[in-house]
């Protein structure tokens, strides 16, 4: 079902009329399992790295990768002003088991942060490691089964 919204909005008329308008690529947009799944692997790895203009990181990877541009970017947004707190906490202390350290008792202001920061920068980073590599790659296997198993059921019901 999604699959089938996906392709008929790529397709839209003024969807390519912008794409031609501006020059932009197609297969940016292109709504295929490959491209999905790329999409959903490259917002997903720079989700969870704790920094400012996540979505500029996206579109300075397209040169380099080809994937759905649109999905990445709404892969970014699972890190959100809501969803960051308790992201960034669980990388860091799973940055702290993996170093065998004792992680420290978070306070959730600004000073905390400023006398803090040489302290749980490198536990942080290590778990944002962590979370980038498995948590993109299990959404990219994810994506990829998901997207066999409909257009599976899709004929099974042909």
């Amino acid at each position: 079902m999604l699959r089938k919204a996906l392709k008929k909005t790529t397709q839209h008329k003024k969807i390519t009329e912008f794409l031609k308008k501006y020059n932009i690529p197609q297969e940016y947009f292109a709504a295929n399992r490959k491209m999905i799944s790329r999409g959903v692997l490259i917002g997903l790895f720079i989700a969870f790295i704790p920094m400012p203009m996540q979505m500029a990181a996206v579109v300075a990877v397209t040169p380099f990768i080809k994937f759905n541009v649109p999905v990445a970017i709404a892969m970014c947004w699972l890190s959100n002003p809501v969803t960051m707190p308790p992201m960034y906490y669980m990388e860091y202390l799973t940055g702290s088991f993996f170093l065998g350290i004792q992680p420290e008792p978070v306070e959730l202001t600004l000073e905390w942060f400023k006398n803090n920061l040489s302290k749980i920068f490198i536990p942080l980073y290590v778990g944002t490691a962590f979370y980038s590599v498995f948590g993109s790659i299990a959404g990219y296997f994810l994506v990829n089964w998901l997207w066999v198993k409909s257009v599976k059921k899709e004929q099974k019901n042909k």
